[in-house]
């Protein structure tokens, strides 16, 4: 989720993982999606279902995915969503309408065998199931990736975490970290090459905004909470609230309005957000036990996820006991 059309407004720059170390607090709904879909259209369903027809591509893909943090100077760890918001009803309703739209182009593909569109179609009906969630929660837990539990938005619990100093960057593709308050952003994570930084202050100085304005001018084109003013995209939203100052008078110059725009801004200003976390950043990652967890309990074919456990063994061997338990 997020507004891509931020991308035009933030400051964002290739960065080398040479040039990275810290703490990663990853917006862990985001990040499993992401490898979740990209499994389940590349790869053979047959890998990671069941006897009972259980779909658990998730384990495959924080396998594959999780490397990328080991393999560099930098640790995740995975902030998952609590509720949704009253505001993101819907959206969630949106996506679920469109979901099934999918199901049923997916069905007209089956019969007719057309394989490139079932992978695709496949990949799109993906959702964050309560098997998904579960076993994703246990396979970190033995690996001894730490996790912790927003209590509303994990892209908010996140920049929290690095606002308070706890972590170094949030790790997201949305660009909503921004309206957060994210400091610092790392975009990228789950593909090849070297991730983006996409950086707060530099963003407002670039457009001599406070975040509270950067807040109004997202607004007006339209976030996850709320519709966007018809004809008002990046540029023209900036221009307006570096003339009026903020939303409520862009509006009114404009003759318009925002439904719940008082919710919406609020949300972003004063986010749910939890301090009573704790996690530990040394690791002691159970490889045995988390093979077995996958292979043996989950079916999952041992091929798929061989070289993402030996990846991470070869991390936990280079890396030294700095960074191990």
């Amino acid at each position: 989720m997020g507004n891509a059309a931020l991308r035009d407004i933030a400051v964002i720059e290739e960065i080398s993982f040479d040039d990275l170390e810290g703490v990663v607090a990853v917006d862990a709904h985001n990040w499993l999606y992401r490898y979740l879909t990209t499994t389940v259209k590349w790869t053979a369903s047959e890998t990671y279902t069941t006897a009972d027809g259980t779909e658990v591509a998730n384990l495959i893909g924080i396998v594959q995915g999780l490397p990328k943090f080991f393999e560099n100077d930098v640790t995740p760890v995975m902030v998952f969503d609590g509720g949704p918001s009253e505001l993101k009803t819907d959206e969630i309703e949106s996506r679920r309408e469109q979901r099934r739209s999918y199901e049923d182009q997916l069905e007209v593909a089956r019969e007719k065998g057309d394989e490139i569109a079932i992978a695709q179609l496949e990949s799109r009906t993906q959702r964050l199931t309560p098997t998904i969630q579960e076993t994703s929660r246990e396979l970190l837990r033995l690996l001894d990736v730490p996790i912790v539990e927003a209590p509303a938005e994990g892209e908010a619990q996140a920049a929290h975490m690095v606002k308070r100093g706890d972590a170094d960057y949030v790790g997201s593709e949305d660009y909503d970290a921004l309206l957060f308050g994210a400091p610092r952003t790392l975009r990228q994570l789950t593909s090849k090459g070297n991730p983006e930084l996409m950086d707060l202050e530099a963003t407002l100085d670039r457009h001599d905004l406070t975040l509270e304005q950067l807040i109004d001018a997202a607004i007006l084109i339209g976030t996850d909470f709320n519709e966007g003013v018809h004809g008002v995209g990046p540029k023209t939203a900036i221009k307006l609230i570096a003339e009026h100052g903020d939303l409520w008078s862009a509006l009114e110059a404009r003759g318009e309005t925002v439904e719940y725009g008082d919710r919406v801004r609020a949300l972003f200003r004063d986010p749910d957000v939890a301090d009573d976390y704790e996690f530990e950043t040394a690791m002691d990652p159970n490889l045995e036990a988390a093979r077995s967890y996958v292979v043996d309990e989950w079916c999952v074919d041992a091929g798929e996820v061989e070289r993402g456990f030996e990846r991470i063994e070869e991390s936990v061997a280079q890396t030294g006991l700095d960074r191990w338990t």
